[in-house]
């Protein structure tokens, strides 16, 4: 199994937060990672990508070229339609709805959603709101990682054990809610994919 990620954002929505779930969940199975370091303006409010590499087998880089990427998982919707020459064609994009409006001129939404749809596997969810239902909105991540769960090609009870570690300092009440988080991204995506 090898899949090459995308990941991207924008500074302070979580984008490391995933990166970590992934990867401790991916050396829990044994398997390899690499990963690039964030590109971007990672303070709060600048663009963010990172490329996700796993694998069985050793990975030799950890840049992903254009038109290689197995996923696309981007906690904003424009961050998602900068990064589709990356995907490939059998890829998924996993983005969330709610627009970060960073910047005076933001594209009309409208616009940007009907790109993402032509791109034969998505999954777009708002995720926002989803998140504030299960507890908080800065579980957003989290939702769209869970989003991303049927297609990661990992087992999920290790992506909650990896939650379970990523905060573990943070208390029982965090895990709890970032579980919930996840659960509730993964059920979205299994009824809409």
């Amino acid at each position: 199994m090898k899949k090459d990620i995308i990941l991207a954002g924008v500074g302070g929505q979580g984008i490391i937060s995933i990166a970590s779930i992934i990867g401790y969940a991916a050396l829990e199975q044994g398997m390899f990672l690499k990963q690039s370091e964030v590109h971007g303006m990672s303070q709060r409010g600048g663009d963010v990508m990172s490329n996700l590499r796993i694998s069985h087998n050793e990975i030799a880089s950890d840049l992903i070229p254009f038109g290689q990427a197995d996923m696309i998982i981007s906690i904003e919707p424009l961050e998602s339609l900068r990064y589709l020459p990356y995907l490939s064609g059998h890829g998924w994009v996993i983005t969330n709805t709610r627009p970060f409006n960073n910047i005076p001129n933001y594209p009309d939404m409208n616009e940007i959603m009907n790109e993402i749809g032509k791109v034969p596997h998505h999954i777009a969810l708002d995720a926002d709101a989803t998140a504030k239902e299960t507890g908080s909105v800065k579980a957003a991540n989290i939702v769209i990682l869970g989003a991303a769960t049927p297609f990661l090609g990992m087992d999920y009870g290790k992506i909650e054990d990896a939650i379970r570690f990523i905060f573990r300092k943070k208390g029982d009440k965090i895990i709890e809610l970032n579980l919930n988080a996840l659960k509730a991204g993964s059920d979205f995506a299994n009824k809409h994919m």
